[in-house]
């Protein structure tokens, strides 16, 4: 089976192409690097014959509003008709949980509110393509820990909402989504987050203490996620979603034997 995975470099995308590799298929990872680019259609025509599946884990380089819906309505436009015109069968993306929640917390502008009303008209574009789809929502990555303690830190100390939060390994989140590429497409999104629950505060006190961080994490029921205002459940899957097989701790012990 020819897939083509847009955004195929990246954390996400390199990690799908290696996992369909190892399982036989044909997996082409596309990128402006590799002269591929959404945004202006250059080499889809060519990268898309013959596939069979698209795979889209890119994302916009900037999480303002306009930016980013400029970017996704760009890119996936493009991509969509590229591949009606080449028979493609089956389009997979990778989105967020609580995207429509998140779209919704319209709370400040700087908040990155605007970048998930962005997701949410790539998943409509998706929706309305007559392509047969699989939506893929991921929760937080574990990745991203650091990223997220930055954002909340003044001084020496880490403020974080108590919202409950659900990480997943990337190479969880990469197991999915190849996974979805290669059964037939749900024309629904499907949930997956991380096999453990934690408070936010709880799961960035427990990154940064592994990493020997001496910043002090305290839970401050003022604080934002990236601006957002959220509630206890804003960022956690609803119903029965997927879980990842990788526990944070183990995780974090795999990152530190490998010296990160």
């Amino acid at each position: 089976m020819k897939i083509v995975v847009v955004g195929g470099t990246g954390l996400i995308g390199s990690k799908v192409v290696a996992k369909l590799g190892e399982h036989g298929h044909e997996a082409v990872a596309a990128s402006p690097a590799s002269g591929v680019n959404t945004l202006t259609g250059e080499g889809l025509e060519q990268v898309l014959k013959g596939a069979d599946v698209v795979i889209d884990v890119s994302n916009s380089p900037s999480f303002e509003e306009a930016a980013a819906t400029e970017f996704f309505k760009t890119s996936n436009s493009n991509l969509l008709a590229a591949e009606k015109e080449a028979g493609v069968g089956h389009h997979v993306a990778l989105s967020v949980v609580g995207t429509e929640r998140l779209a919704k917390a319209d709370n400040n502008p700087q908040s990155t509110s605007g970048y998930f009303r962005a997701k949410l008209l790539q998943e409509n574009l998706i929706q309305q393509s007559g392509i047969p789809y699989s939506i893929v929502h991921a929760t937080q990555f574990y990745e991203f820990a650091a990223a997220i303690a930055d954002t909340g830190t003044e001084g020496d100390t880490v403020r974080m909402p108590g919202a409950l939060i659900q990480p997943i390994a990337a190479d969880d989140v990469a197991k999915t989504v190849a996974r979805a590429a290669v059964t037939p497409a749900t024309n629904a999104i499907t949930e997956v987050g991380g096999p453990e629950q934690y408070e936010m505060d709880e799961f960035i006190r427990i990154a940064l203490t592994t990493r020997k961080d001496p910043r002090t994490v305290v839970q401050d029921p003022n604080a934002t996620y990236f601006g957002i205002a959220v509630d206890e459940r804003s960022l956690v899957p609803e119903g029965d979603a997927l879980l990842g097989d990788i526990h944070f701790g183990d995780w974090l012990a795999s990152q530190a034997a490998e010296g990160k």
